[in-house]
């Protein structure tokens, strides 16, 4: 019996990485033939104050609270750190600027269009609505991984990296870095994926921005409410829903837990989605 239930998880894990491939193929067609409007989207977040604001600020924090680990890991006793990585994502001022990061990187990306009245222009491009969607998400997800690109710095003091004449050498299992930063890479995929959809339902920047931020709490409010329950089945949907926890039990001790990596794809994808159905009911308006 085990050994059949076994068997059923193996195969549908392969039939999910087989689906997953496909769609990756899939969308790397539909960027490639829409590169020059990815190419625009990406670099037009370098001549914009807001992303200019949101890099400073986002890298400032991530700066502050890696000191703060930092002083944990060489202290000794109980003031001393077992995770690093947990302890820095933990704070919940590293949540609340993740929190307003996304929104205000992805609130332009159709109510701008809307408001300078270049949607029109773009609908009426060769491009397909699926094309246009995932040129404009994906240069708002290049950018994200901008943003966390200079932390690498941080990853040989808090991994315990040393470097010598003979090579890298570590203390620490590097399995937390690599889990870390894929739970932090498809977190952020997820909510670009709310705020690209809120986007292009309406004109305003500033709404999309509230609006998206008031989606993202939804995900983020779990934490608190998994916190005063000791267990069952309430519990479990809090930390189904609660991504800090996903990444407080989880990711930051080396572990991809299915259910919030699930969890994340299919509100993504349910998202861009939901952002191409809009386009196409205006387009047919």
């Amino acid at each position: 019996m085990l050994g059949t239930i076994n068997s059923i998880g193996v195969l549908a894990l392969a039939v999910g990485a087989l689906a997953g491939l496909a769609m990756l193929a899939a969308a790397g067609t539909a960027l490639w033939k829409a590169r020059s409007l990815l190419h625009k989207e990406f670099f037009s977040y370098f001549l914009s104050p807001i992303a200019y604001a949101v890099l400073v600020v986002f890298l400032g924090v991530q700066g502050w609270l890696v000191a703060g680990t930092l002083d944990l890991l060489i202290a000794s006793g109980p003031r001393g750190v077992e995770w690093p990585l947990q302890h820095w994502l933990s704070s919940p001022v590293f949540w609340l600027v993740f929190l307003a990061a996304c929104p205000l990187l992805t609130m332009r990306t159709f109510a701008e269009e809307k408001a300078s009245g270049t949607l029109e222009m773009l609908m009426t491009s060769p491009l397909s609505d699926w094309q246009v969607v995932l040129a404009k998400y994906a240069g708002c997800l290049l950018f994200y991984m901008v943003l966390w690109l200079p932390t690498v710095v941080y990853l040989p003091i808090l991994a315990g990296v040393s470097f010598g004449w003979t090579g890298l050498s570590s203390t620490a299992d590097l399995a937390p870095v690599l889990t870390t930063y894929l739970g932090l890479f498809l977190a952020g995929a997820m909510f670009l994926a709310m705020g690209v959809c809120v986007s292009s339902m309406v004109r305003d920047q500033l709404v999309a921005a509230q609006a998206s931020l008031a989606l993202g709490v939804v995900f983020l409010a779990g934490s608190f409410a998994a916190n005063a329950m000791d267990g069952g089945t309430g519990y479990q949907l809090a930390y189904y829903l609660s991504v800090p926890l996903h990444f407080d039990r989880a990711f930051t001790r080396g572990v991809v837990d299915l259910r919030p990596v699930t969890l994340y794809a299919t509100v993504g994808l349910f998202s861009l989605f939901l952002t191409v159905r809009s386009l196409e009911s205006r387009r047919y308006a």
